[in-house]
């Protein structure tokens, strides 16, 4: 009798004293692959080195193009194609100041952001009514907005581009802007729906029953919920405007008018002499905005992510 207390302590303390050990043990276990340096250098950072190379490389050809002499993009064999000695700024001086770039630039700028706005816009009530508002035939719609998306530009850039003929539009920024819609709609819904179907309908209801309406809901509860799903849509739609190229080469013809995609093409190519240096510092230019975008959103996103409802 005496024996079965001294035993239960015992067996307490051989299971405390083992137990850190055996999570210890099985921690050091997982991990022990990142304690050798050559399997480290193998699994993790060379891989990544050949990602950031492949990533970065295009980006540093582009620009490495834009600041070297002429004679030196012409002669190869003379000059080193992967560095230059001479960097000059002359492509950079003839894009912004001789040539219609600063008006390109408002072009695009122009375009992106009301079409932007305008399919954000669409997008958020189409969504919000195919989610909330429960009536047959609410999943049949969603598949089919998402549908419409896969149908590809270059089959509907024809039949839109006699819609906009016939009603006057041909060769002006608002072309692009009432066509655009067509190709960030239906995605930017269907991310949208995703989004506003995290959030909790029991929000809707306790503010349904306080005699709120639904526009109310849908501005005071829904959108502050769904920040991170209106930045991931508003960066998409932003992003494929201002590369967007099929239309804007069908719709706009004069020089004013033209986005930057199109512009650098046909301004700095002719017949079939390529002007590089000012084909990649357009470039270049070009996709400076949508860096500094990315960056600014970037967090904001990250930051809305955080605080998002989770079902």
């Amino acid at each position: 009798m005496t024996d079965l207390p001294t035993s239960r302590i015992d067996l307490k303390a051989v299971l405390h004293s083992s137990a850190p050990t055996i999570a210890k043990d099985d921690h050091s276990e997982g991990m022990s692959y990142l304690q050798s340096v050559p399997r480290r250098m193998v699994t993790l950072y060379l891989p990544l080195s050949i990602i950031v190379v492949v990533l970065l490389f295009p980006f540093y050809w582009m620009g490495l193009t834009a600041i070297k002499p002429d004679e030196q993009l012409l002669d190869l064999d003379r000059y080193n194609p992967f560095w230059t000695w001479n960097p000059t700024f002359k492509h950079f001086y003839k894009l912004l100041f001789e040539s219609h770039y600063p008006m390109w630039l408002w072009n695009t700028m122009y375009v992106a952001v009301c079409a932007t706005i305008l399919s954000i816009i669409a997008s958020v009530l189409a969504a919000y009514a195919i989610v909330r508002l429960r009536y047959k035939g609410a999943n049949l719609v969603g598949g089919l907005i998402f549908l419409a998306y896969l149908v590809p530009p270059s089959i509907l850039f024809i039949p839109l581009a006699t819609v906009v003929f016939q009603y006057g539009l041909f060769d002006s920024p608002m072309a692009l802007i009432l066509t655009y819609p067509t190709i960030l709609i239906p995605f930017s819904t269907w991310l949208l729906m995703g989004y506003f179907k995290t959030i909790p309908f029991e929000l809707e209801e306790c503010a349904l029953i306080d005699g709120a309406s639904r526009w109310q809901i849908l501005i005071k509860i829904v959108l502050p919920l769904a920040i991170p799903g209106l930045i991931s849509a508003f960066i998409f739609c932003f992003t494929l405007c201002w590369n967007e190229f099929i239309y804007a080469l069908t719709f706009l013809q004069s020089t004013s008018n033209k986005t930057v995609p199109v512009a650098i093409v046909n301004e700095f190519v002719d017949g079939d002499i390529y002007r590089w240096g000012s084909l990649m510092a357009g470039a270049l230019a070009g996709s400076l905005p949508l860096v500094i975008l990315y960056a600014f959103f970037v967090e904001h996103y990250v930051s809305a992510m955080t605080g998002a409802v989770k079902e």
